[in-house]
């Protein structure tokens, strides 16, 4: 019975959560946005894009398979140690420092909450056991090598992250390099194919694409793409000097709005056309040899 009811609360949770993500979509059409230097709000860390010092994670520290969420525990706006966090300073943590919608920013956590069985409202985590295999973190992610072959997903793949900048090919204004939608997609794409021949246990659904897709976004909807601001959050995890989220929205990056990226990121997926690829390369090899 307390299952039930348990599920039904969680089921009208998630309806009121999206009712009200809409209505915020709604309104960031209607409002001013932040002004360039402004989209942190006062009094928190990076407002007018002075963020606190970074400092590497030491020996004992926690740290998760999300680049952001270390990056915030790197420059201390989580507990350095990334231990003992509880769900709700994680909602406030995210919103004033990435500009996501509040609605945005309790639907994560909460969900989190729930797949480690915990309460949202009173119980606390460590960075480490968000990274729960195929909960939140994904095989044929862009950034580390799946769970099976490396256990520890607190670490960055700097291989992985240097194929993946390597893709870029849009522009910046000032001419610097930018990825754009096709990029991430042939990304995703290429991981997803490696990923299956190197993983014996490699796992795949729509849910986990889905949110392959919905993390990587966030370098395209935050960062604007921009290689220059992506490469320490990547590499380092840790905030470029002067950088401040690129959703200037006055109430946040909303999920409806969001999605305006990730569909497009997930349709252009094409593991088909990077395994003809490949084999051409192959063969192409096989007779120059």
């Amino acid at each position: 019975m307390g299952g039930i009811v348990h599920n039904t609360a969680g089921f009208f949770i998630k309806i009121f959560v999206f009712q009200w993500d809409f209505a915020l979509f709604l309104l960031n059409s209607v409002t001013p946005s932040h002004k360039e230097g402004q989209v942190v709000p006062k009094g928190c860390p990076g407002h007018n894009l002075s963020w606190p010092e970074y400092v590497p994670p030491k020996d004992g520290d926690s740290r998760s398979a999300c680049p952001m969420l270390n990056a915030m525990a790197n420059h201390g706006i989580l507990p350095h140690d990334g231990k003992n966090i509880t769900f709700k300073e994680l909602n406030q943590r995210i919103r004033e420092t990435f500009n996501f919608a509040p609605s945005f920013c309790f639907f994560v956590p909460k969900f989190a909450a729930d797949f480690l069985n915990r309460s949202y409202w009173k119980d606390t985590f460590d960075l480490e056991e968000i990274s729960l295999h195929n909960a939140i973190e994904h095989d044929a992610s862009l950034t580390r090598q799946d769970a099976a072959l490396v256990p520890d997903q607190g670490k960055p793949d700097l291989k992985l992250v240097h194929d993946l900048l390597a893709e870029a090919t849009g522009k910046m204004p000032d001419g610097s390099a930018r990825l754009t939608i096709p990029d991430l997609s042939r990304a995703l794409s290429k991981r997803r194919v490696d990923a299956r021949k190197t993983n014996k246990d490699y796992s795949e659904s729509f849910f986990h694409n889905m949110f392959g897709s919905s993390n990587s976004s966030t370098m395209l909807t935050l960062f604007g793409g921009a290689i220059d601001d992506l490469t320490p959050m990547l590499t380092e995890e840790r905030f470029s000097e002067h950088w401040e989220p690129r959703v200037r929205s006055k109430f946040g990056l909303t999920m409806a709005k969001f999605n305006f990226t990730v569909l497009p990121v997930e349709r252009g997926v094409d593991t088909k056309k990077i395994e003809k690829e490949q084999a051409a390369t192959a063969a192409a090899t096989e007779t120059a040899s």
